[in-house]
């Protein structure tokens, strides 16, 4: 005699960075235990394919996961985590006054993703030539493992250029090499590059304003919490 089915519940969201809206649903034992052998390894490359993982088979694989951005993904795996395990997470938070850390109880429904107020995504690079430039998707930063070298930061440079353009053509990063692109940007001055690389420090980013009373001082705390590790034990 075949076991009765648990019914699992639909929720819908928005996809930060389009306004999309889609379905999802919570993730299952079976998905959690993907989740913590890759939490288990340390590696921020197994860990980041078991989140689009998760996100893809709990969307109902309408979405790839490889051409969200990275605040995206982020953005949709605490949402499943809320609706998995609980909205609410236990955090370590150190008091700005005596610095002893707090455990500090957050809402995760309460996270939202930050935009800057303002960003330039067309930049012009001397009079005649300019970039135009995207969020990174995370089949590119899949790769990176973390590792931040002077290759891993041209690499960071070139998935953010969209187009190139001159007065007289535009040239679409996608129709061009990977060596053409690093020549590209190797021939950069020090100013054009900082240009680009603001734009990447600049980047859309999970955020929660925390309000907390320190145990031990007893004095009032304001912090802001970003990235989605901060928002876990």
């Amino acid at each position: 005699m075949p076991l009765p089915k648990i019914e699992i519940p639909k929720y819908e969201v928005k996809i930060p960075s389009t306004g999309k809206t889609i379905q999802y649903r919570p993730y299952l034992v079976k998905e959690e235990k993907i989740l913590m052998i890759a939490l288990e390894t340390k590696s921020n490359r197994q860990i980041m394919s078991a989140m689009k993982d998760i996100v893809s088979v709990c969307t109902f694989n309408k979405i790839d996961p490889d051409k969200l951005c990275m605040f995206d993904l982020e953005y949709l795996f605490l949402k499943l985590r809320s609706k998995s395990t609980g909205e609410i997470s236990r955090v370590g938070l150190k008091c700005s006054h005596c610095e002893v850390s707090n455990k500090v109880e957050i809402n995760l429904d309460e996270v939202s993703v930050k935009f800057p107020e303002k960003v330039e995504k067309k930049i012009q690079l001397n009079d005649e030539i300019g970039v135009t430039l995207c969020y990174p998707k995370t089949d590119f930063l899949s790769e990176q493992d973390g590792k931040l070298t002077a290759a891993a930061i041209t690499d960071v440079v070139i998935a953010c250029i969209d187009t190139i353009y001159d007065g007289t053509k535009v040239y679409h990063s996608a129709d061009s090499t990977k060596e053409e692109l690093i020549e590209f940007v190797d021939s950069l001055n020090q100013a054009q590059f900082l240009k680009i690389q603001e734009f990447i420090s600049n980047m859309p980013k999970l955020e929660l304003n925390v309000k907390f009373k320190c145990d031990k001082c007893k004095k009032e705390n304001e912090l802001t919490i970003t990235g989605l590790q901060n928002f876990f034990n």
